[in-house]
């Protein structure tokens, strides 16, 4: 995983994404599609593209909402939310009985989000400023959480997943989208500041997500690569063909319905 101590990594990580959310470009992804396009990519369909445009920055690496199942009446916590993009699609399948909080540790993100929230009326959608490490959400207070291309970009993924446990219900579950490594990450890419916050150099690889759930607590543990990510993924750096150590996966888990003691 990254060569950076964790202070460095918050902080590159928090100026890169303060900088997206106030119009400084994408994430990991080279520019050369505009953000509905590469969404598409990912796995939405129309019909997302409609739900509140202005608030897609073209960030993730798949669909969490795809693989979540929701219900109505669901409480569901989106880690890292950005702009908020897949909060709202997420709030649409929850409905008005529902509830959706997103948390992102950037203040410029946490605000832009707050702003789109107003411009769709999205009474059932909050954001909270906050770091995944230590969620500002109660004990045993959420039914599902999303996330999307954010974890890899943690200096403690056992602590976000080890919080997430917390936060969850019994039965509880994980539905994420994230990059994971299937080779080691070049070594001149691993110290970089930009590998970094282009979601390469911080990733882990499946045993270690695996182990890192299981450690947490979770159980119907599962990391599955996605079939074609390699088409996207070869196209975040033109200097190095990723796509060899890098690919994106659906990560899921479930909280156990009864806690064991």
């Amino acid at each position: 995983m990254s060569g950076l101590d964790p202070t460095e990594q918050r902080r590159v990580v928090r100026e890169r994404y303060g900088a997206i959310a106030e119009g400084g470009g994408g994430c990991c992804d080279d520019g050369r599609e505009d953000d509905a396009k590469r969404t598409e990519r990912l796995g939405y369909d129309a019909a997302d593209l409609d739900v509140a445009p202005e608030a897609n920055l073209g960030l993730g690496c798949g669909n969490p909402t795809a693989i979540a199942s929701l219900e109505a009446g669901e409480t569901v916590l989106d880690l890292g939310s950005g702009g908020g993009f897949d909060c709202f699609l997420a709030a649409r399948e929850v409905g008005d009985s529902g509830r959706v909080i997103g948390v992102d540790m950037t203040p410029e993100m946490v605000e832009r989000a707050r702003e789109n929230t107003a411009e769709n009326d999205a009474s059932n959608v909050e954001f909270r400023l906050g770091e995944i490490e230590h969620l500002p959400v109660a004990d045993g207070t959420v039914d599902a959480i999303l996330s999307n291309c954010v974890i890899n970009l943690s200096p403690d993924k056992g602590r976000v997943f080890g919080e997430a446990f917390r936060v969850l219900r019994p039965g509880g579950r994980l539905a994420i989208s994230d990059v994971v490594l299937t080779a080691d990450v070049p070594e001149t890419l691993r110290g970089d500041p930009e590998s970094l916050a282009g979601c390469v150099s911080g990733a882990a690889t499946i045993d270690e997500l695996e182990a890192m759930l299981g450690s947490a607590g979770f159980e119907a543990i599962r990391v599955e690569p996605e079939e074609g990510s390699e088409a996207f993924v070869r196209e975040w750096s033109d200097g190095y063909d990723l796509s060899d150590v890098l690919v994106s996966a659906r990560i899921e888990g479930r909280k156990p319905a009864a806690e064991t003691t």
